[in-house]
Parts: C-alpha cells; sequence; structure tokens
C-alpha cells in the first residue's frame, strides 16, 4: 500500500501511524476534546456523517477546518438560519452571457460541493431546508432540473446544534437524525485544558499545520478498514445491544420496555459494525472486538432511542439506559 509516496512493508501500522500524526496536528490547534476527534475521524474513514452537540465556544468550528488544513480537502461552512433556502445549499441555475452575447442557464454549485461540510446550528433551518441537505448526505447526489451532479469523496457532513438555545429552532425529526452516523457530545474542557486554551491565546505566533494526508489517503484507509474482520460472536453482539433497545420484542431490555418508545433501528446495527471497525483499526487491530463495539455504542445509538413520558419524569436519558442497556447485554454474551 501507498501512502503519498511511502511504500509500507505494514498497511496496517503505516495507516495508524498516519493517523496518529493527523491527531498530533489537530492537537496543536484544539486542546483535549479527543473523543471529539476520533468520532470524527470514525465518521470520515467509516462515510457516514456526525452531528455535535454542545454549547457555543467548545471548538467545534476550528475542529473542522484545522482538520480540512491536515488532509488538504475542501472545507465550507454553512450557517442555518430561519430564511436560509434549498438553493442556498446545493446551489442554482444562473443566467449567463455566453460569448457573442447569447444568454444560457448554468448551475452554480452551492457549498454543499466540498469535502468537508459544516452545518451550524442545523436546527435552526425550517424542515424544507434541512432536507435539502439531508438528501445529499444521503445519496451524495445533487439533482438541478434533470441533471445530477455528484459530490466528491470523501464527503463528510459535520452538524452542530445547541442543546440550551430552544428558541426558534426546528429540532430535527427522528427520521433524519437517524441519517448521521453518530451523535457526539462536545463537553467543557477540564480545568488543565482551559488553562492551556488560555496559554495558546496569549502566544505571539499561530502554530504552523503540516499536511499529513490527501483525499485520496483517505479512501484508502477507507478501503483498508473494509477488510477488518468481523466474527460472528461480535456481530450478534452488536445485534443484540441494537435488539435490546427495542421495547416489545423478544430481545428488549427491561428498561427499554419502561422507559424507550422507539427503539434503534437496522441502521444502528449497520452503524455499530461499520463505526467499530475503524475503531479497531485506529488502535491498530485487524479483527473486530465486543470492546470496540462498546466504545462506540453510545455516539451510535444516543440519538437512534426515542424516550417516553415515564423516563422524562424518572429522570431517564439516552445516557443512562445505554449504560445498563450495553453493560447487560456484554455480560450475557460473556456467559
Amino acid at each position: 500500500m501507498t501512502y503519498n509516496g511511502f511504500v509500507s512493508t505494514s498497511p496496517l501500522s503505516e495507516a495508524v501511524a498516519r493517523l496518529d500524526l493527523v491527531r498530533k496536528e489537530i492537537g496543536k490547534i484544539i486542546v483535549g476534546q479527543q473523543d471529539v476527534v476520533d468520532g470524527v475521524l470514525n465518521c470520515l474513514l467509516s462515510g457516514g456523517h456526525v452531528l455535535l452537540e454542545g454549547v457555543p465556544g467548545l471548538g467545534k468550528t476550528t475542529l473542522l477546518r484545522t482538520l480540512a488544513r491536515v488532509l488538504h480537502l475542501k472545507y465550507s461552512r454553512i450557517q442555518f438560519t430561519p430564511d436560509l433556502m434549498p438553493a442556498d445549499i446545493v446551489g442554482s441555475m444562473i443566467m449567463e452571457t455566453q460569448d457573442g452575447g447569447a444568454k444560457g442557464l448554468k448551475f452554480q454549485p452551492g457549498p454543499i460541493f466540498s469535502n468537508l461540510v459544516l452545518a451550524d446550528e442545523i436546527n435552526r433551518a425550517t424542515p424544507k431546508t434541512q432536507s435539502a441537505l439531508l438528501e445529499a448526505m444521503q445519496e451524495r447526489t445533487v439533482t438541478s432540473g434533470v441533471v445530477t451532479h455528484h459530490l466528491e469523496s470523501p464527503f463528510l457532513v459535520m452538524a452542530t446544534q445547541n442543546p440550551i438555545e430552544m428558541e426558534g429552532t426546528y429540532p430535527l425529526p427522528e427520521a433524519q437524525l437517524d441519517r448521521f452516523l453518530m451523535k457526539i457530545l462536545v463537553e467543557y474542557p477540564t480545568r488543565d485544558d482551559l488553562n492551556r486554551i488560555v496559554e495558546r491565546t496569549i502566544q505571539k505566533e499561530e502554530p504552523e499545520l503540516s499536511q499529513v494526508m490527501d483525499g485520496e489517503t483517505i479512501l484508502s484507509i477507507r478501503r483498508a478498514c473494509r477488510e477488518v474482520l468481523v466474527a460472528p460472536h461480535v456481530q450478534d453482539f452488536a445485534i443484540s445491544v441494537v435488539m435490546a433497545t427495542q421495547p416489545g420484542t423478544s430481545g428488549a431490555h427491561e428498561l427499554a420496555n419502561k422507559y424507550i418508545r422507539y427503539g434503534s433501528s437496522p441502521r444502528g446495527a449497520q452503524a455499530l459494525v461499520e463505526c467499530g471497525r475503524v475503531h479497531a483499526f485506529m488502535r491498530g487491530n485487524a479483527h473486530l472486538s465486543i470492546d470496540d463495539i462498546r466504545a462506540i455504542s453510545h455516539a451510535v445509538l444516543r440519538h437512534r432511542i426515542i424516550l417516553n413520558f415515564d423516563a422524562h419524569a424518572d429522570n431517564q436519558t439516552p445516557e443512562t439506559l445505554l449504560k445498563e442497556i450495553v453493560s447487560s447485554t456484554a455480560a450475557a454474551a460473556a456467559r
């Protein structure tokens, strides 16, 4: 396998080393938040999209912009507002004057035609506009009139939503949330991390970033991730976790029957295996393990389960329920 002209005798170890370099370069700008960085990289290598939830000022925009510089990818940012129209995202037909004075229509691509797209505060736009973005995410194409335009690979949408500013928002419907491979919670930095952030703001010079990989290298590593072996008992564990979230079924956990209104769809099982394979690959393993599934289960499933009224009354959250469901399923698999 070749990466940027370097021929490796061990493709797995070389790819892992490159991914470690990516983390190191991002660490020059982003302090802490390693779980968030790994989650975004996981989605990029899995070929999916990621939804980030956190208060403003935690570095979500900076993360994607830094990732674009390190990976030498095209980056665009879309600020979602109530008056944003679908054409503002996917593009529109414009009148163009050609040589000789003749006029004709030409497609003007929108900001969705990038490798890394930041959909900032996605829940501030109307459902019609949200659907335009999510269609492009799902199909990887944009249709204008009778012409279909294909989006360039790799393609990642990182959407953000603010958990505290609910006024003037249009929450994403469950079917659209399910299109996201992961939902990652961005937490406040620790005291030590915050201290390092402040120290960096008073430095005279900004750190220089090196380009570690490019789009072709990412696609090569993505193909290598799909060669990670999945044992039957690990696949069965992923399926058991998803079925344990589905109330009223034979495999449902007792907490699911009590507190969950709708459980995960089959996409949840697919995402557990795909993200689990990338998680294993990023740690230098050629086999998917139950520990890999457990490590990414919350990020993959937290937005795929809908709680009922009793859950809210008893202060239950997707986090508390998934912690118990995944642990119980793992304990049963170990027996």
